[in-house]
């Protein structure tokens, strides 16, 4: 009889933590983006299946963004929240490359991960139709992305990832291309390059099926 109860008991228990378990997330994502809506309207387009995703839209650039991604880090810990990894997104633009750099030199040492794009995000949108090898202006992203899209671009849309997804397994390809042609990577000096496709490609593997 003992035995029998405390075979019950360890069942009711193991019944009790796959109650608890189920649903659960098996990964946590914390995306911090430069731009407040271009960047994050496209990442929270990404509806995960079995993965928690968290887009933050700050507003800053390069060293202050990875800075911003360890205080939202620290502050979600504080609150028991706890991310597998965090991603900084960000473009090389203008800014100094004393200050591009050295967002890599912190989040290296942090274990925070970078989602780049030397010169601006525009350029993953364009590799989703052909192969860029070249640099060119943002505003000249704008002009082809309009030609491409046969509709005005819209910087801000909440369309993009949808009106682009058919399209992405060639934005994989292509952006993985271009940053091979690169030795050493520089991620400052390489325009046009990027890096969004890591991003994207870790978030695909826990869509729904």
């Amino acid at each position: 009889m003992g035995t029998d109860n405390l075979f019950r008991k360890r069942k009711d228990k193991s019944l009790k933590r796959k109650s608890q378990n189920r649903g659960k997330p098996s990964k946590s994502f914390l995306i911090v983006c430069e731009g407040e809506k271009t960047e994050p309207n496209y990442f929270r387009s990404f509806k995960l299946h079995s993965a928690a995703i968290k887009v933050e839209g700050c507003g800053m650039n390069t060293r202050s963004l990875v800075e911003k991604a360890l205080e939202i880090k620290k502050r979600a810990k504080d609150n028991d929240e706890i991310f597998d990894e965090v991603w900084c997104v960000f473009d090389r633009d203008s800014f100094s490359l004393q200050n591009f750099n050295a967002a890599f030199d912190i989040a290296g040492r942090k274990k925070i991960k970078i989602a780049y794009t030397n010169e601006a995000f525009e350029l993953w949108y364009l590799l989703h139709f052909h192969y860029f090898d070249t640099g060119i202006s943002r505003d000249d992203y704008k002009k082809k992305l309009s030609k491409l899209l046969k509709e005005p671009y819209k910087k801000n849309s909440t369309e993009m990832y949808q009106k682009l997804l058919d399209k992405q397994f060639n934005a994989l390809r292509n952006a993985e291309t271009l940053l091979k042609t690169y030795k050493p990577v520089n991620p400052g000096e390489n325009n046009p390059s990027t890096a969004v496709h890591l991003l994207v490609a870790e978030l695909n593997k826990f869509l729904p099926k």
